[in-house]
């Protein structure tokens, strides 16, 4: 500000004495008139400058600056660009995965979804959590894994009508007023979409990587594209993308049909330059037992369908090694 006010009085007072000359005329009014035009351009760039200064300072110090959550070493964002591709489950079934496969590995679950929680109900957890002595929320267990969702603070039936503010105060209960202890990997159902909150929880926590999930279908490739661009603008790694509802199966004969269209996802990972994490089935088993409170990692360990999870997991720790190399 300082070299704006000292370049923009110099730059007025000699336009000012080169315009006297000009207007007195005479032999020195054309140099008169071009030291004014050269004096006045000057004087315009020395503006611009300033202003960029100004405003870079303004971006500065407007970006919140992220603050990890304690105990917390990695944070992974489970993300659609559309709610409907499963999203919540792979959510799920990614937990547990990480932790089948590790199991020295500390896993927790956070449903960041505010207007419509999942978590609850996918994990078969009721209750309200319990406080410590300084007002911080324990998360409530299940399966090994600590969870937190707003799912919890609710009752099951009662619509969630906040205005934004409400919904951010929430959002930061969620993620900086809750006990976790000590974990390697924290599990982020995000809401879909690309709004305020997948905004304030970027901008506001270290985040290790983003995995998108979609179907095969053209509508939801759009959105994960959508997604996948908005991580990259607030410089959150995109680890890829999980192919979910890839082929129904037959469970009578096993037959194999591409409802949604086949191999959309793998051809979005390589327009986007991101890894194809894995391929989901659309299978019963998956949605009896996220319904029933026990997620198919968990309920039927051996199944094919519990296998697609564990090698997503697999994938996942593979592209977090090669960020971290």
């Amino acid at each position: 500000m300082a070299l704006f006010a000292r370049g923009g009085l110099c730059c007025f007072l000699e336009t000012r004495a080169a315009t006297s000359v000009l207007l007195r005329g005479g032999p020195q009014m054309k140099a008169a008139f071009a030291r004014c035009l050269h004096l006045t351009r000057r004087h315009r760039a020395l503006d611009a400058e300033a202003l960029a200064q100004r405003q870079k300072q303004q971006m500065a110090r407007g970006l919140p600056k992220r603050k990890a959550i304690a105990g917390v070493r990695q944070v992974l964002l489970v993300a659609s660009g559309k709610g409907g591709v499963g999203k919540s489950t792979t959510a799920v079934n990614l937990a547990l995965a990480l932790m089948a496969n590790q199991p020295s590995k500390a896993v927790g679950l956070l449903d960041a979804d505010v207007y419509g929680p999942s978590l609850p109900k996918m994990m078969n957890l009721k209750g309200n959590p319990q406080l410590t002595e300084d007002n911080r929320m324990l998360p409530l267990t299940n399966y090994g894994v600590p969870c937190m969702s707003m799912g919890f603070l609710v009752d099951d039936d009662a619509p969630i009508v906040w205005r934004g503010l409400m919904v951010m105060s929430a959002l930061d209960k969620l993620l900086r007023q809750v006990e976790w202890g000590s974990l390697d990997y924290l599990v982020v159902d995000m809401p879909p979409g690309t709004g305020d909150v997948q905004l304030t929880i970027t901008q506001s926590i270290p985040i290790a990587g983003a995995v998108i999930v979609t179907t095969p279908q053209d509508v939801a490739l759009l959105d994960a594209s959508r997604g996948a661009q908005m991580f990259r603008k607030v410089n959150v790694p995109v680890l890829g993308l999980v192919q979910n509802m890839s082929t129904f199966e037959c469970p009578k004969c096993g037959q194999q049909t591409a409802i949604f269209g086949s191999d959309g996802a793998r051809r979005l990972a390589d327009s986007l330059g991101v890894a194809l994490l894995g391929d989901v089935p659309l299978h019963v088993q998956i949605r009896q037992t996220s319904d029933r409170g026990e997620p198919v990692v968990v309920s039927s360990p051996g199944s094919p369908q519990a296998l697609s999870y564990l090698n997503l997991a697999s994938a996942v720790v593979r592209r977090l090694d090669e960020l971290a190399a």
